[in-house]
């Protein structure tokens, strides 16, 4: 079983992460993880957070000489800023009150919720763990999980279709999984993480016009897994579909209000027969679809085809023209304060939603394939894929 967990705050010494299940002999490296971290923090309309950050990955435990052990892998990401925040953030009480309490609620933040479920009259108790800094880790323990699906042929990619009213026009029909890896490289030269030129200048436009209004901006965004088999997730139980734990993944990421499989929406308003993938059989490629309208994914397991996922990005709710709050306190009405932000995260989501998919995705594979080590866990998948071909 594959688990992960993450700690640590936005102003705190660091992130901490820990991952157990990967089997021994997978080949991981600080840079593979580090590589994962940049793509997080690029992005057009990206705040001052990322001129202090430089993420970097240190490896804690379970990989010695560049391979996995087969024990928990615990990794590592120091806060840059900590140097600013130590006594603000100090674990000890002596230094209690050496900053000011935040006590005005930001609308669309954990701030008011978090601080009434815990009893919490300084609202940093809550706003220093809810916020997306948080998702550097996940990121970092995902380049593990990704590492682990190309073993065996699994790559996940994303890219941006939607800022504000800047919409690219989504491909049609059946796509592959060479047109998918294709949007994903030219979605990595775009500064909106867009593989449409057109789009992306248009996408830099709505940006700018939020920065100056001291507005922000959502947006949507594909994530994508080619290479997966017949047969991760279940139908048996309502927790083992695959499409119930990708989307459950997807909206944990902070800021996501929606998530679509395959058509999604658009399914809902069209007659069975047109929303369907038909089933075909030939000789070489065995049992095929023409279309990929479920998403690759059908009664919660994966059918062969690519898995897409779409998902929807709120404005980011930390505002430079702030929205009007009430003071926890005092009662009185303020303006919510500022904690610095970022106009449009849109990209960076983007990345944060592919560790998700890809830790999910490898925890489904490992359920199946089980195996110690990676040649155990090949050896299994193997005889899984003869079986298949012989059906």
């Amino acid at each position: 079983m594959l688990e992960f967990y993450t700690a640590g705050e936005s102003h705190g010494k660091g992130l901490a992460g820990i991952i157990q299940g990967i089997p021994a002999g997978l080949a991981v490296s600080g840079e593979d993880i580090n590589g994962e971290l940049k793509r997080r923090q690029k992005g057009y309309g990206r705040g001052g957070r990322m001129k202090i950050e430089s993420d970097r990955a240190e490896i804690i435990s379970g990989i010695r000489w560049g391979r996995t052990i087969g024990s928990p892998i615990s990794i590592f990401i120091q806060n840059r800023d900590w140097k600013n925040w130590e006594k603000a953030m100090s674990s000890g009480a002596e230094d209690e009150g050496s900053i000011q309490p935040v006590t005005r609620p930001r609308p669309g933040h954990a701030d008011l919720p978090g601080a009434l479920k815990f009893a919490q009259p300084d609202i940093r108790n809550i706003l220093e763990r809810s916020s997306a800094r948080e998702t550097a880790m996940r990121v970092a323990l995902g380049a593990v999980a990704k590492k682990f699906l190309l073993e065996f042929g699994i790559s996940i990619g994303s890219y941006v279709f939607q800022i504000g009213k800047a919409k690219m026009k989504q491909p049609s029909g059946r796509i592959s999984a060479e047109q998918l890896l294709d949007l994903l490289k030219r979605a990595e030269e775009s500064q909106v993480s867009c593989p449409d030129e057109e789009t992306a200048d248009r996408m830099k436009e709505q940006i700018d016009r939020a920065m100056e209004a001291g507005d922000s901006m959502g947006g949507r965004f594909t994530v994508f897994a080619v290479g997966a088999p017949v047969g991760l997730g279940s139908h048996t139980q309502w927790d083992r579909r695959l499409d119930g734990r990708l989307a459950q993944a997807l909206m944990s990421v902070q800021a996501i209000k929606a998530v679509e499989a395959g058509g999604g929406i658009e399914l809902a308003s069209k007659p069975g027969s047109q929303v369907m993938d038909e089933i075909f059989y030939g000789k070489d490629a065995g049992f095929f679809r023409k279309t990929d309208r479920m998403g690759g994914i059908e009664g919660g397991m994966t059918n062969g085809m690519p898995i897409l996922l779409h998902a929807a990005m709120k404005p980011i709710p930390t505002l430079r023209k702030p929205l009007a709050s009430v003071d926890m306190k005092t009662k009185e009405p303020f303006e919510a304060a500022y904690e610095r932000s970022d106009v449009c995260a849109v990209p960076a989501a983007a990345v944060v939603a592919e560790a998700m998919t890809a830790l999910i995705i490898a925890g489904a594979f490992l359920e199946k394939f089980g195996g110690d080590s990676i040649t155990e866990t090949g050896r299994n998948y193997d005889g899984y894929k003869q079986y298949l071909r012989g059906f």
